[in-house]
């Protein structure tokens, strides 16, 4: 984690944060490398998608939306985990919806996730 921190620190200030913030892109894209590594059978890769966010989601319905029906069903059965790590004062309480950690995560047809990959942080 602080090496994390530390690389974040130094890149900062040679970034600049802006919107929209969109999720479902990014975790579509991971969820795919994660499936095609499990069809070739590399049971050795394991895949972490580390998202930093400043704000709030914009696409926060196409995600709720990926999130149960890809993660919950898909992606929970995969060699992946995803961290969100929400960094300064915005309102994060939006983002509750994305981890099972007041129960499992269930998509839109009642199917439970196989396991919680999903990780907020405010930081």
């Amino acid at each position: 984690i602080e090496g994390i921190v530390d690389a974040y620190g130094q890149i900062l200030p040679q970034i600049r944060l802006y919107g929209p913030t969109s999720f479902s892109p990014i975790i579509n894209h991971m969820a795919r490398f994660a499936a095609h590594s499990l069809q070739q059978g590399i049971a050795a890769q394991y895949f972490i998608l580390l998202i930093i966010i400043d704000g709030e989601i914009t696409d926060l319905d196409q995600t709720r939306q990926v999130i149960r029906v890809n993660v919950v069903v898909n992606a929970s059965k995969l060699p992946m985990s995803i961290i969100i790590l929400g960094v300064g004062e915005a309102d994060f309480q939006a983002m509750e919806f994305l981890y099972g950690d007041n129960g499992v995560l269930k998509s839109v047809t009642g199917e439970p996730a196989a396991q919680d990959i999903i990780q907020f942080v405010p930081f």
